[in-house]
């Protein structure tokens, strides 16, 4: 029979999801994970499998987390514009924060290992997807309402609202510029409009 973990698992894998934020997968060492859970090697691995393993459990517990807040963004009540808006410069006010945290641990993981790595691909993947179907029902909803343009699927919209989503979140990091950054959602959320803005 197996023994009970001593530990909250929650918190673990908070601590290991916050560490691989920070540092990186690459950078993240063994020593660094232990120190963070408060869990030694090897209870760290016989819960949790190897490094690998608990980077996996990490990017799920993102998308459990950050990823669900960031669609709560979208379904909230008001004005589709007002909605995109919101999530758009949440993520800017975010990454513009200094809370340590840079930028989207999805991004970060899709720059550093998705190309070379079928597992974080897959978790990133379904991130993503997440995310771009909110887009794609807050947007054909605003086509129904009048507030978004008729004219171009509401699937193309959404890839290119996450789009620049993603590439405002990797921006913002070199250029710490918040008026810079909302002149490109100023001119997505008027493209998206288009002939579909209501007088």
């Amino acid at each position: 029979m197996a023994r009970p973990r001593k530990f909250d698992e929650d918190r673990v894998i908070d601590a290991a999801m916050d560490t691989f934020w920070r540092r990186g997968y690459e950078a993240t060492s063994t020593r660094d994970l232990s120190e963070t859970t408060e869990l030694g090697p090897s209870s760290l691995y016989n819960a949790f499998g190897d490094k690998h393993r608990l980077y996996l459990r990490s990017l799920r517990k993102y998308q459990e987390t950050a990823t669900v807040e960031q669609v709560a963004l979208l379904r909230a009540p008001g004005p589709v514009a007002d909605r995109l808006r919101n999530l758009l410069t949440t993520g800017i006010d975010i990454d513009l924060s200094g809370t340590g945290r840079p930028g989207c641990f999805a991004i970060n993981a899709a720059i550093e290992r998705a190309a070379d790595d079928p597992d974080v691909r897959e978790e990133v993947r379904r991130n993503f997807a997440t995310v771009e179907e909110a887009l794609r029902e807050v947007l054909a909803e605003g086509q129904r309402s009048g507030e978004i343009d008729p004219a171009r699927s509401a699937e193309v919209l959404a890839r290119q609202v996450l789009s620049t989503y993603y590439g405002l979140r990797v921006l913002a990091r070199a250029q710490p510029d918040r008026a810079a950054l909302l002149d490109v959602v100023d001119t997505l959320l008027e493209s998206c409009a288009g002939t579909g803005r209501r007088q």
